[in-house]
């Protein structure tokens, strides 16, 4: 049998002696509670901290468990703060693809389009606007929320899924094969399920802690999107997979954590 992750089983500590707790606590009392140096309790801190797990007190430094760390979470990024960082990678997207380019958040349990950019070519292409809100169990952008949201899952389980044209998911396995795809994979797909003649590919974007915040995908027609066997196009979804990653970057995804000993 495997042995134990020491950075897992710190950070379990570090939550269990927040949790008996009934006054939140500084670096200095954490790290000697959980026996490591200052500089390790503070990128374990640091790390729950961006994850949702703690928070800590601007004025005081302390830190104690967060009121929900497995609810919804409640340090949401500013949107006009995701289309600020977002807005340099959508337009080289964009401008590489030639195709419509959305970015979505979750917000008030639907998935809603904050910043889109016109495709460069294309009559046919219908791009969702800013504003506009999408089916979470149709079209990419809303797969890779609903992939990787349990609350938005659970919201959309408690209700039949829609059809928007006759090739929606709408039968609850298909969707949760699909999904697990997404997951696999790191990227959505869907053909014509959302509007007939128009294809999207999607992939996640994550926040520093790792927890998906955001989407980005491309809207265009099916042709556009893919070739042979329907099957999108391996450039194409390796743009849009890099574009996601970027802005993750942008929005402290994959960066050190600082060290210090506050």
């Amino acid at each position: 049998m495997p042995g134990l992750i020491q950075s897992v089983e710190r950070a379990t500590a570090v939550m269990h002696l927040l949790a008996a707790r009934d006054e939140p606590m500084t670096l200095a009392e954490i790290a000697a509670a959980v026996g490591v140096v200052k500089s390790t309790a503070h990128g374990l801190v640091r790390t729950l901290v961006a994850g949702g797990m703690l928070d800590q007190d601007a004025d005081t430094g302390r830190y104690r468990l967060a009121d929900d760390p497995f609810g919804p979470r409640r340090n949401l990024w500013d949107v006009n703060e995701i289309r600020s960082r977002a807005l340099n990678w959508t337009d080289a997207l964009a401008s590489r693809s030639t195709l419509a380019t959305q970015v979505t958040v979750v917000r008030g349990g639907v998935v809603r389009v904050v910043h889109d950019v016109l495709a460069t070519r294309g009559a046919g292409a219908r791009p969702l606007m800013t504003g506009a809100t999408v089916p979470a169990h149709a079209g990419a952008l809303g797969r890779v929320h609903l992939a990787y949201d349990a609350h938005l899952a659970r919201s959309v389980s408690r209700s039949p899924l829609a059809a928007h044209t006759h090739r929606t998911i709408v039968d609850a396995g298909v969707l949760a094969g699909e999904l697990a795809r997404v997951r696999d994979t790191g990227w959505a797909v869907a053909i014509g399920d959302l509007v007939h003649d128009q294809a999207t590919v999607a992939a996640p974007i994550r926040d520093a802690g790792g927890t998906v915040m955001a989407a980005v995908g491309v809207m265009g027609a099916v042709d556009d999107i893919c070739g042979r066997g329907e099957m999108p196009r391996t450039a194409l979804v390796d743009n849009v997979i890099a574009a996601a990653r970027s802005i993750s970057r942008e929005l402290g995804h994959g960066l050190a954590v600082p060290g210090g000993n506050r």
